[in-house]
């Protein structure tokens, strides 16, 4: 079986609501980028934006890449999409066939073991472990945020390697694909339990603690939480950290430690104050603009 990828760049208005567009018409997926990535006018984006700020905010001119199945129509796929969101033209556009095959080989070959720290790896179920001796965490990329690539979550497992203990309780709250709580767990954590907004979050986290063969409680944010923990990660933003603060508060007692990331450097003021009733803060691990901060319950 092969597919298309249809390959086509407009501004930011025109983009996002072809997209819709062309999902309603079915396409299996549409992705979005920045038509500029790797030129002066290119325009990194690493924060969450307000809904106001959205259409402002987006690269101006984006480039879509949009799967399609390889008996669709596409030229007529994209003709309807373009009429029903008022183009009055069908835009430029290329067509390549990409083999299922080769579609898989691409993917994983962005995916290689990542070194987190002397004893601990990040190791694809496709790779060999470079180090066999290691902590070897296995885990494929998914529909989970958390593959162990990612700077932010990258500090977060380099400060449960520094602080977990044997027999500790530790709460990852916004876990996405387990791989904080699993870590926790193979470092000899007695109890990890994983929250997140997102069910498939949660089912993802719960097989890939199974994959790894640990112990691990995931559950729903609604599910109330009944205990304090020793350690409380949390891989976010900054806005819903600091909305979070007096519940996470809640759930440590004197001497817990608590990591927050996902915050860019110049946000680490703002998020550490949130936390100030409750938590003494000491300064922050950076990675690429990314912080980690790490503090004590009084």
């Amino acid at each position: 079986m092969s597919l298309n990828s249809l390959v086509l760049e407009l501004e930011a208005s025109d983009a996002m609501a072809l997209s819709d567009a062309l999902m309603e018409a079915g396409a299996l997926s549409v992705s979005a980028e920045d038509a500029q990535a790797g030129t002066p006018a290119e325009i990194p984006m690493y924060d969450e934006f307000d809904g106001e700020l959205l259409d402002a905010a987006f690269w101006p001119l984006m480039r879509l890449r949009v799967l399609l199945d390889a008996d669709a129509p596409v030229h007529d796929l994209l003709a309807r999409a373009a009429a029903a969101c008022g183009m009055t033209a069908v835009p430029d556009h290329i067509v390549e066939t990409v083999d299922d095959a080769d579609w898989v080989r691409r993917t994983q070959a962005q995916f290689s073991p990542i070194r987190i720290s002397q004893r601990l790896w990040i190791v694809p179920t496709w790779h060999q472990p470079p180090d066999p001796a290691a902590i070897n965490i296995e885990l494929d990329p998914g529909i989970a945020f958390g593959t162990g690539s990612h700077p932010t979550t990258q500090l977060c497992l380099r400060w449960l390697d520094a602080h977990v203990q044997s027999g500790q309780t530790v709460l990852d709250y916004g876990c996405g694909s387990g791989i904080l709580a699993i870590v926790a767990a193979r470092l000899g954590a007695g109890r990890t339990v994983g929250v997140d907004i997102d069910p498939a979050a949660v089912a993802a986290a719960r097989d890939n603690a199974q994959r790894n063969r640990v112990p691990g409680e995931f559950m729903d944010a609604a599910t109330p939480l009944d205990f304090t923990a020793d350690l409380i990660v949390a891989n976010i933003l900054s806005n819903p950290l600091k909305v979070l603060a007096p519940m996470l508060a809640s759930h440590a007692r004197i001497g817990t430690r608590i990591a927050l990331s996902g915050v860019l450097v110049p946000q680490a003021d703002e998020v550490s104050a949130a936390y100030a009733p409750w938590f003494d803060f000491e300064p922050g691990a950076e990675e690429e603009g990314w912080v980690c901060l790490s503090g004590t319950r009084r």
